[in-house]
């Protein structure tokens, strides 16, 4: 049984415009719901609208140690940001950033997750809600299920057009449904090294063939490889072979996408599928926890 939620109380930890945020939990769903998920054949839902989450959430961080979340990857980084530019350690960090791995745990242990697919970055975080699980469990006698991060190899860091981790927050991201000809001008972006052309090149040190690994098939990715390692290959022709990768997987599900789009209210019915059955899930478990903490 699969689940898959929209977390967009997550998202105002740092997104303040009311507008954006519904606008991207829109853009989210119809790019998964584009891209082939079913929400016949798995739980899809907004995290908003399942309100016994945020009460688990307040009872984990009851059993959750502050030493614990002070070593959250993402809020030290907040803070040694802070130290470099001679600010106080949490200036401008708010409490949902500090608690976003709690909120992460509900969200993980509310459905009994054994596995947590997430990119390398977020493999802390399931590891923490394991730990508070495993807290909450020995207080309470409860048997909730520890959680382990799922992290496949060749998409556990996707680099941006910049190289470093592809993000929003760092505008390096690659829109896979924009048309092709502005996807073509940000795939030509790629930065890469000066290797001459003439030259052979390590497929295995570049943010081009990175991307392509996360997209192409197997004999795909051999082949650009291969072409790496002949001289006379550039980095335009590999940024080329990407592009027409991208097109070759994407163009279907973009039309399907700006469909999906253009009409909102099949992407909300979608959602309140899921929601109704998070919902029971939710209860259940709730009422479980309720009992053994003693407020019942």
């Amino acid at each position: 049984d699969c689940y898959f939620f929209i977390a967009d109380y997550h998202a105002i930890t740092t997104l303040k415009d009311a507008a954006q945020v519904k606008t991207l939990v829109l853009e989210v769903a119809a790019t998964w719901l584009a891209l082939g998920l079913d929400p016949e054949k798995a739980v899809f839902y907004r995290q908003s609208q399942v309100p016994e989450i945020f009460e688990l959430n307040w009872i984990l961080s009851c059993s959750a140690n502050k030493g614990l979340l002070n070593r959250a990857h993402a809020y030290k980084a907040l803070v040694d940001q802070n130290t470099a530019r001679q600010a106080s350690a949490d200036d401008g960090i708010n409490m949902g950033i500090f608690n976003y791995p709690v909120l992460m745990a509900a969200d993980i242990l509310m459905f009994g997750a054994n596995q947590v697919p997430v990119g390398q970055d977020q493999k802390q975080h399931v590891e923490i809600a394991r730990d508070i699980a495993e807290t909450v469990n020995r207080h309470y006698s409860l048997d909730l299920p520890l959680p382990e991060p799922l992290i496949f190899e060749n998409v556990k860091v996707v680099p941006g057009i910049d190289g470093r981790k592809m993000s929003k927050n760092y505008q390096n991201t690659i829109p896979i449904f924009e048309e092709p000809k502005p996807l073509r001008k940000q795939v030509m972006k790629i930065v890469t090294d000066s290797t001459p052309m003439e030259a052979p090149k390590d497929p295995d040190h570049c943010h081009v063939m990175a991307i392509y690994e996360a997209i192409a098939s197997d004999n795909e990715v051999s082949a650009l490889k291969q072409r790496y390692r002949t001289p006379g290959m550039g980095y335009g022709h590999a940024k080329q072979a990407l592009f027409e990768c991208l097109e070759s997987r994407f163009e279907g599900p973009r039309e399907r996408y700006k469909a999906l789009m253009a009409n909102p209210n099949e992407i909300i019915a979608a959602l309140a599928k899921g929601e109704a059955h998070a919902r029971k899930v939710a209860q259940a478990t709730l009422a479980k926890v309720r009992a053994a903490i003693g407020i019942d």
